[in-house]
């Protein structure tokens, strides 16, 4: 989906990429609401895809292709109100993938509902190749360079980035508040759709590393403390009260997770945040840097109130803890990678900003 050069190819790879995700939500059917995120996302995504044809149809019918070179042929001198519905349309389709406001109202439900393992494909690599395609068209296609997109995609950022982080600050549920927080860092991320040059494509690249990296562990800790117990997810915060005074490593990765995700300085969060900073500095795009920081500063309130419940005394609710010998299974050693990775990034980027400037001198397109 990724790499497709042709619209057909682009349709084939996001239903090959949506259709597994239907089944792996809805994998735990015994519980009601795994099969409710499975059924939303069905229908939803239905409805998404038959806006990205729709959009894609009005595109062949002003240019007469279907590959990307063509398309950008064929529109260059054509780009008339039917192409820009067709961009239009397109970017509906994508934003239900990427959950951009006001596109957004599935996710803290799938994200809850669906298991562990299913909820960070999701949150990693199926957003990950939606933006990379939104961002190739937007870089590549004359229908998505108009003027009026380039309104829209900003006010469409604002939106995301301040509302993601409003509605996770009342979030009692671990999983519906990194659905949020995965909403605010796409509206954040949008800033390279808006900007879209070549330190755009450099800047997405960082971006998407150290947020991926970033979500895999916050999401592989309930996994773990989920895994040795039947029936849904452990995702509520009173799960995690004490969770230092039982599990101090465990603890240490989640907490190096939350200050990814924040942005503070040493992890690799703030690597992605300096650069998506710099590159609306860079434009002159003070609002949306405004944005930026205004969300930011909301989202270290609500990542904070994560880390604290950490460290409180028990509670006499019920808890839920990862086996005692987490770190030496599969699924430990990888977030203690993860944890190392986060850090490692933030301290020294410069071999992962290096290798991501030879992926965009290659050019999206």
């Amino acid at each position: 989906m990724a790499s497709s050069q042709h619209l057909a190819t682009l349709f084939f790879g996001l239903e090959l990429l949506s259709m597994p995700l239907y089944g792996m939500l809805a994998y735990a059917f015994h519980e009601r609401r795994s099969l409710e995120a499975g059924i939303k996302y069905l229908i939803l995504s239905a409805a998404a895809t038959a806006f990205l044809l729709f959009g894609m149809a009005l595109l062949y019918a002003q240019s007469g292709r279907l590959d990307l070179p063509g398309l950008t042929a064929g529109l260059a001198n054509n780009a008339d109100v039917w192409a820009l519905a067709g961009a239009g349309m397109m970017l509906v389709g994508l934003g239900f993938k990427l959950s951009i406001v006001p596109f957004h109202l599935w996710a803290p439900d799938v994200y809850e509902g669906g298991p562990g393992p299913a909820a960070i494909f999701l949150a990693s690599a199926s957003k990950v190749a939606a933006f990379v395609v939104l961002l190739r068209l937007v870089m590549t296609t004359p229908a998505f360079q108009g003027e009026w997109l380039n309104e829209t995609l900003t006010v469409l950022a604002l939106l995301t980035m301040i509302i993601g982080n409003l509605l996770a600050l009342t979030q009692s549920d671990l999983k519906r508040l990194l659905a949020y927080s995965s909403i605010a860092h796409f509206g954040y991320l949008m800033v390279a759709l808006v900007v879209s040059n070549d330190l755009a494509v450099e800047t997405a690249g960082v971006y998407l590393l150290t947020y991926v990296v970033t979500v895999l562990a916050a999401f592989g800790i309930v996994t773990l403390i989920s895994s040795p117990y039947g029936g849904a997810d452990a995702s509520a915060l009173h799960h995690y009260r004490g969770l230092f005074w039982r599990r101090p490593y465990l603890t240490a990765v989640l907490t190096v997770s939350m200050l990814s995700l924040a942005g503070i300085p040493s992890t690799a969060g703030f690597i992605g945040k300096f650069y998506i900073i710099a590159l609306g500095v860079d434009a002159q795009r003070w609002w949306l840097v405004g944005g930026i920081i205004l969300g930011s500063a909301i989202g270290l309130y609500y990542y904070l109130r994560v880390m604290v419940t950490l460290f409180l005394t028990e509670a006499g609710m019920q808890r839920r803890d990862a086996p005692h010998n987490w770190g030496m299974r599969a699924g430990g050693v990888v977030v203690l990678g993860l944890a190392l990775l986060m850090v490692a990034l933030g301290l020294y980027p410069g071999p992962m900003v290096e290798w991501v400037k030879l992926l965009a001198a290659t050019r999206i397109g």
